[in-house]
């Protein structure tokens, strides 16, 4: 591998010859001259370098290739000389594009101003999609979000002005679906900071989730790392057709691979069945792929494709991707690391949870299962929407099903809310009459933006504490995620499901074979939803919401108050000193589950994303505590008080003294945030311990210093006590693929001695020795 200084060096002179060097110009183009999209026309869809480089790999490799390593591969920095086997080798790679939501954004622009650097090297785009709460009305709601989100919003279009990012203002719509609309097209390789960026393979691309730090990396011009990939097969075979939809797909894999299967692994859809599934549907599985800790998903490039690239004004990339559509399909004969095959035909529809996406069950049989399990089986709330499925198809097919209820008298039982996924989805159903069946059947219109699916909503309904169900087509169901309630029992399934749960009430109703009154008294059944996949018009783009970067931003300035409580410039994390970690306190020893939204909550905590002091008084508060079985209490070793964990990480840095956590299984699933890896650093955390982690959140310890390590034993979890002090040493001698060892000093003067491995290569130990991936890059441009 390069030294990291060398990749440094490659910036500074591409940088200074203002040279996109991964992107054809007119004159390399020899077949045709298609923009990337209709925001970069100066930027060009590159497929003869992704043909040239897939021809040298597998020249090299002597093997077929699949759909995931052709992209993967086809976008190596040096596909002559770097090394590649599955699961084990660091790979260097160009990412086309960065792609930003604004609850990251604030923190990768932060990043990306102390980098010094004064523009970004790829087409890069920031999302205003998360900081809108659900209150009353799309409307209503996006008002008010954008007057007291004003600093933030600022912030991020000038900072986007200022270093040549695109600007989606909030009402935009939900940042997976405007790449879907826009950006991602078959063979791309984007990156983005949030953990269902693989949406956008359902257009054939390679989209991976990321955090901040990584996506400064790519919008530096520095080589992105990924560990190489292993590749999990998914054979799809017979045709979706009656209730089942796509999000049954991805439902069914949840059930069988489970939250932590997918991990280091790309998922790849392939077989006769995939042509049953619209661009769209393909899109809904791709996303929640990210349930299972899947690097990414894809499907292979098909005439389903090429149809919604020509719905959505992208019909020149489709055909240009019929040129190429050999190097955007796996070759015959490739081989599988896993192999799971679903027939299509066998499927029935799913209802996932509750507390975990991949507890599945048939919505035939939830029912029963409810009652046994004490579950409430009333439905508060249904919600439909989100990125997960807010296509046009979602909400035809819901509308169809509100139909057929209306011409009975029938209207939810439930409260229902629809999120649409863009402004463009939201103006064509709107014109089309879907919103209005929506709206008669009960529904409530929220704003273009994520809403409940990641918290966003200030829900009247229920009080904390009270034990009650909801139902939704989102993709996370973790416990609290939606409304901060730890008692909200929260089921995933397709938006047609919802509706027809919504309309009667209750988890006990198959619509496939039970019955609804209508308000004649007489009983009828819900025929299985019809929809388009596409409208038969042209899509209405609705309001125009983009903001072009100027060519030169360099005059635009960028205001970060001193005193602001929403936004703070970044300081430098300290140097590693050299020495060993000696007797390091334990802030807590995990029990159980432990997600990025255990480690720092979004909901409310939000508005603090761009202020990491402010935002580091969530850290783990929603963490359970194995010496007491609560969340946000542990015991303060130096004063052996009990109090939250923020406060008790604060009072260790204050007083100098290094901590540590210590966790279970698939530590840091779900979300991308980087502020579940901010904050326990910049609170003086110095090591995770845990039995394995969750692949984002183990690259984004790594990038801001910390160091994540995993038990080679995972039976010695059990050996540490929430009293005792451990020391790491070994890390004058710190190595890729050399473990270090780990003394648990207990209190009544024993000692014992674990191995604790790790996955760090020699860049990511620069990482290390420089306080952070950031540090390292600033040392290396002084250079």
């Amino acid at each position: 591998m390069a030294p990291y200084y060398v990749l440094v060096g490659r910036l500074q002179q591409a940088l200074s010859k203002c040279v996109r060097r991964y992107h054809v110009t007119p004159s390399q183009s020899q077949r045709a001259k298609v923009a990337m999209s209709q925001f970069e026309p100066s930027d060009y869809v590159n497929y003869e370098l992704l043909e040239k480089n897939i021809n040298i790999v597998r020249k090299r490799l002597d093997r077929p290739l699949t759909l995931s390593e052709k992209i993967v591969y086809g976008h190596l920095d040096d596909p002559v000389k770097q090394e590649i086997e599955r699961g084990k080798t660091y790979l260097r790679l160009r990412p086309d594009r960065v792609a930003m939501q604004d609850a990251t954004a604030q923190m990768a622009m932060l990043q990306f101003i102390s980098s010094g650097l004064p523009r970004v090297a790829v087409p890069s785009t920031i999302h205003c999609d998360h900081l809108i709460e659900a209150q009353q009305g799309g409307e209503k709601d996006l008002r008010r979000a954008k007057d007291i989100n004003q600093e933030v919003y600022n912030f991020l279009a000038t900072a986007g002005a200022k270093y040549g990012v695109g600007f989606w203002k909030p009402g935009s719509g939900i940042i997976h679906q405007i790449i879907l609309e826009n950006y991602s097209y078959p063979g791309v390789m984007i990156i983005g900071t949030d953990s269902h960026t693989p949406n956008g393979g359902g257009l054939g691309g390679i989209c991976i989730g990321v955090g901040g730090a990584d996506a400064v990396d790519v919008m530096a011009g520095i080589p992105w790392e990924l560990k190489c990939p292993k590749v999990i097969g998914v054979k799809l075979t017979g045709k979706l057709s009656g209730w089942t939809s796509p999000k049954d797909v991805i439902l069914k894999v949840a059930g069988i691979l489970t939250v932590k299967g997918g991990t280091g692994a790309i998922i790849e859809y392939h077989g006769p069945g995939v042509d049953s599934i619209s661009c769209t549907g393909m899109a809904t599985i791709c996303n929640m792929g990210a349930e299972i800790g899947a690097t990414t998903s894809i499907f292979p490039y098909n005439h389903r494709m090429k149809t919604y690239l020509s719905k959505t004004r992208r019909a020149d990339i489709g055909n240009l991707a019929e040129q190429f559509q050999e190097h955007l399909k796996p070759d015959p004969g490739c081989s599988y690391d896993q192999l799971v095959e679903i027939n299509l035909n066998e499927l029935k529809p799913l209802i996932n949870g509750p507390f975990t996406p991949d507890l599945a069950h048939t919505v035939e049989e939830i029912g029963s299962v409810a009652e046994k399990k004490g579950w409430p089986l009333d439905i508060r709330v249904g919600l439909i929407g989100s990125c997960t499925n807010s296509s046009y198809e979602d909400m035809g097919r819901s509308t169809a099903v509100a139909k057929q209820a209306l011409a009975h008298g029938v209207k939810c039982k439930s409260q229902f809310t629809i999120t649409p996924g863009s402004e463009q989805i939201r103006a064509t159903i709107e014109r089309d009459g879907y919103a209005q069946v929506l709206r008669d059947v009960g529904g409530v219109v929220l704003a273009n933006a994520c809403g409940p699916c990641i918290g966003q909503w200030d829900r009247k309904d229920t009080k904390k504490g009270e034990k009650n169900t909801i139902v939704t087509s989102y993709n996370r169901n973790f416990t609290g995620r939606n409304d901060a309630n730890p008692e909200t029992h929260a089921f995933v399934t397709s938006p047609e499901i919802v509706t027809a749960l919504s309309l009667a009430g209750t988890l006990k109703f198959n619509p496939e074979v039970d019955y609804l009154t209508g308000a004649d008294g007489k009983k009828f059944k819900l025929e299985a939803p019809d929809a388009d996949e596409l409208p038969k018009l042209e899509f209405d783009p609705g309001q125009d919401t983009y903001q072009y970067p100027p060519k030169d931003g360099s005059n635009q300035h960028v205001d970060v108050s001193l005193t602001s409580q929403r936004l703070q410039l970044l300081e430098p994390f300290d140097k590693w000193d050299g020495k060993d970690l000696e007797d390091m306190l334990i802030l807590i020893k995990v029990k159980g589950k432990c997600t990025t939204d255990h480690i720092s909550a979004a909901g409310p905590w939000l508005k603090f994303r761009g202020h990491l002091d402010n935002i580091s008084n969530n850290l783990l508060i929603g963490a359970i505590n194995i010496e007491n079985d609560k969340a946000n209490s542990v015991r303060n070793a130096l004063t052996q008080e009990f109090g939250p964990v923020p406060d008790t990480a604060r009072y260790y840095k204050k007083h100098g003294v290094n901590w540590v956590v210590v966790g279970d299984e698939n530590y840091g699933e779900g979300s991308s945030r980087e502020h579940a890896a901010l904050e326990p650093r910049h609170l003086g955390g110095r090591a995770i311990i845990v039995k394995s982690f969750a692949r984002i959140h183990e690259t984004n310890l790594k990038k801001q210093g910390l160091l994540p390590l995993t038990f080679a034993d995972p039976a010695d979890y059990d050996k540490i006590h929430p009293v005792d002090k451990l020391s790491i040493v070994g890390l004058k001698d710190f190595a890729p693929g050399k473990p270090l060892k780990c003394i648990i000093k207990h209190p009544n003067g024993s000692q014992e001695t674990i191995m604790l491995n790790h996955t760090f290569n020699e860049s990511q130990i620069e990482w290390f020795q420089a306080g952070s991936a950031l540090n390292r890059m600033k040392e290396l441009q002084k250079h």
